[in-house]
């Protein structure tokens, strides 16, 4: 049996098969007792006919397929720019965050767009207005600065504080310095290591992988180098900006879920284009991606986590607890490879 192999003893195979109404229509899912499985395309009373398999992907999951319309449905990717994932910034080339972009790439985005789901970037893009209005919770995690006593008003080095983007630094420097650190004291491999001080500031000069320097600009803030696609995920969002059905669309977020609140661009969207499906992708898992999952599954969105699409560089624990719950409580967990096979299927069965 495979981590996604869901066929499971049926506790009903005794009975006739049974279906039941999960909700009340137009918002409701079917489950099928034998084999188990839920439908979540939504049909329509009285007959809720079967989803056609020419119009319909069946996904294997961690716990029970289910089934879902293209239609209605949207890959929601989460975060993955040049802050959180380009090696000019430190970020290892095989870590969490771009093996999850390489799933994107080679896989899930690709089936996608064979099964004509509509492609979601959700991603930070801050504005001075944001910035104002940022409550203290969410600055802490992109670092901030600590005046000097003593040393005049203007002068101010960077917190370390051990949480957030700042967290290796702290680590190392907290025991003799106090919580306040010298910026040419952080050193790694030789070279000066970045320390944030929050978001908005100043991210100063980045050397890219093709030998150019760019100002990498402020601190997620819209239409800077570091809150930009990495470049194949890049041309990915371009090329699909060109599709005549259903382009791709950018979305700014503003906190750490992208769908948070009363309303914001993201819902806005989704529930204009009728979407009640989402499957999530991104990094990082237990913070962006899992904040934005929890709020859909708040919201009444279908929630489906693509787990080798999500990184993160939290411990094993941290995942983990997003796995299970997104299998056991706010959705359904499936992979890459998964929703290959469910969008093949489909096209095979036309």
């Amino acid at each position: 049996m495979t981590a996604l192999d869901s066929s499971k003893p049926d506790i009903n195979r005794d009975s006739p098969p049974r279906r039941s109404l999960i909700g009340t229509y137009p918002n409701h899912w079917l489950y099928s007792s034998s084999p188990p499985s839920f439908d979540l395309t939504r049909p329509s009373p009285p007959e809720y006919a079967l989803p056609s398999p020419k119009e319909s992907i069946s996904l294997s999951t961690t716990t029970t397929p289910t089934v879902i319309s293209p239609s209605k449905t949207a890959l929601v990717i989460i975060d993955m720019q040049n802050f959180f994932l380009s090696t000019c910034l430190g970020r290892p080339a095989d870590g969490a965050g771009n093996n999850a972009k390489r799933g994107l790439l080679d896989t899930a985005i690709p089936a996608a767009r064979k099964a004509g789901v509509q492609i979601i970037w959700l991603n930070w893009g801050l504005t001075d207005e944001d910035i104002e209005h940022m409550p203290p919770s969410t600055r802490r995690a992109f670092g901030f600065v600590a005046a000097l006593e003593g040393e005049g008003k203007g002068e101010s080095l960077p917190a370390i504080d051990a949480h957030g983007v700042n967290q290796a630094a702290a680590e190392q420097f907290m025991q003799d310095k106090n919580g306040v650190l010298e910026e040419k004291e952080l050193t790694e491999n030789g070279k000066p290591k970045r320390i944030y001080k929050g978001l908005g500031s100043e991210i100063g000069p980045v050397r890219t992988e093709d030998g150019n320097v760019v100002d990498a600009g402020r601190l997620l803030m819209r239409d800077t180098w570091n809150a930009a696609l990495p470049p194949a995920l890049d041309a990915a969002y371009k090329k699909g900006q060109l599709l005549k059905e259903k382009p791709d669309v950018w979305m700014h977020k503003n906190r750490m879920s992208g769908l948070w609140g009363s309303s914001t661009p993201c819902t806005k969207y989704l529930e204009q284009e009728g979407i009640k499906t989402l499957l999530f992708a991104g990094v990082n898992t237990d913070q962006c991606v899992g904040g934005s999952l929890q709020d859909a599954f708040t919201k009444g969105w279908d929630c489906i986590l693509l787990k080798d699409a999500c990184g993160t560089t939290s411990p094993d624990f941290a995942k983990e607890c997003v796995e299970f719950n997104s299998a056991r409580t706010w959705g359904f967990v499936t992979d890459c490879n998964g929703l290959e096979k469910g969008v093949e299927a489909m096209l095979e069965a036309r």
